[in-house]
């Protein structure tokens, strides 16, 4: 490994590799680090089932298609590692493999001291394209070791778990994906809903996604004020169907509220079961209203869909919800907890973090000469963090490199 190059990305994913295609194509020398291997996190840290959650024609970069598969298909997360490793020697992209960036800090020139676990490197910019999913988030409200806990991010398959009922916690992609798997196999589930977006998988002939950079929802540059940290329940999962907890509850799932506390093995249950499912239905509702007016307004010859707009009734559990939830009475023996992660970037030493540790930047540009990020949820845009959105920004970013730090 060379003791010297121009710009040093952190990080063998979609987004390290995409950055990688891009500083080639501006002449820029760089070199990329890989802890792991190529696209690590598909490999280990997902489910067994796993697919993609758009289309093989949607999520993937503009420079390579996935070979066997169906357009419209959801490859499986083997499908999608393979992909990567395929593209990263299709660019012929100087990664490494096996070598961990520990340490990254100012140097002398303008320059930054990187030190890894293979020995140190000087490079004149850094791309930090680790990604939004480092650290699991398990919130410390049960601390009961009568009951097994697990994050989405361990969690494998069913036969993994301990016999018994399982509360999922969080009923984002993740978390209405694996309560689904769960039920499938039989198992008793409960469900913690917060608030969420619930897009139809596809709506009169054209996918989800298709809508949203149609209507220009994926080009957003801000999420709208207090969705923040509103989740989105979509999957590709079976062939790709619209995720719908009103039907889970009707085939035996049990619906509750957000996880609040416990003591005493109960689990205190928030009243926003009923809020929340109808936000959700009305964003849903309201994807389906946009798209009509769109066709209406453009005179395109769409089939219509009007069993997509019905609504299936209130089951009991939200009638009349649980607040709360005894833990052995109901048989409950794991806690699945689908609740998102932490970023991580404690081995880039410069000050460009808020106190919550979450980089400043303008599009993926720190304030500190030569810093820069790319993969995380709203860099520039709302597909920011998804496959073609980091293409996108990797884009813009090394034509910065090249301008301003080649």
């Amino acid at each position: 490994m060379i003791d010297k190059t121009n710009t040093l990305i952190v990080g063998g994913g979609q987004a390290g590799l995409a950055m990688s295609a891009h500083l080639q194509k501006c002449g820029v020398k760089h070199l990329v680090i890989e802890k792991d291997r190529i696209a690590e996190r598909w490999r280990t840290a997902r489910w067994d089932s796993l697919v993609m959650n758009g289309p093989a024609w949607h999520d993937r970069f503009p420079d390579k298609h996935f070979d066997n598969w169906h357009p419209d298909s959801f490859p499986n997360k083997n499908a999608v590692a393979s992909y990567f490793e395929t593209f990263a020697k299709q660019i012929n992209a100087p990664i490494h493999c096996g070598v961990e960036v520990t340490n990254v800090t100012p140097s002398k020139n303008d320059d930054f001291l990187v030190k890894t676990s293979k020995g140190s490197i000087k490079a004149r910019n850094i791309v930090a394209a680790t990604g939004p999913f480092q650290t699991p988030i398990i919130p410390s409200i049960i601390a009961d070791d009568r009951v097994s806990q697990i994050h989405s991010f361990n969690y494998r398959n069913p036969g993994q778990l301990d016999n018994g009922a399982v509360l999922v916690v969080g009923a984002g992609s993740s978390g209405s994906q694996i309560a689904d798997e769960l039920l499938r196999a039989g198992r008793k589930v409960y469900l913690s809903i917060g608030p969420h977006e619930r897009p139809p998988r596809a709506y009169r002939g054209k996918d989800f996604v298709w809508w949203l950079g149609t209507l220009g929802k994926w080009q957003m540059r801000t999420p709208p004020i207090g969705k923040e940290h509103v989740t989105i329940a979509v999957s590709g999962a079976y062939g790709g169907k619209t995720v719908d907890f009103r039907k889970f509850a009707h085939q035996g799932m049990k619906l509750l509220g957000m996880t609040k506390t416990y003591a005493s093995g109960v689990i205190t249950i928030a009243d926003d079961l009923a809020k929340n499912i109808a936000d959700g239905d009305a964003n849903y509702l309201g994807l389906l209203a946009e798209a009509d007016e769109y066709i209406k307004v453009n005179n395109l010859d769409f089939p219509a869909e009007e069993g997509a707009k019905l609504i299936m009734p209130d089951p009991a559990c939200l009638t009349s919800p649980t607040r709360q939830l005894h833990l052995e009475d109901a048989g409950i023996k794991t806690i699945l907890w689908a609740t998102g992660y932490m970023q991580d970037f404690s081995w880039l030493k410069v000050d460009v973090f808020d106190n919550q540790k979450k980089p400043f930047h303008k599009k993926g540009v720190a304030a500190i000469n030569g810093i820069y990020f790319i993969g995380l949820p709203w860099l520039s845009m709302r597909g920011s963090s998804f496959i073609w959105g980091v293409w996108e920004d990797a884009r813009y970013l090394a034509a910065h490199i090249a301008k301003h730090r080649s």
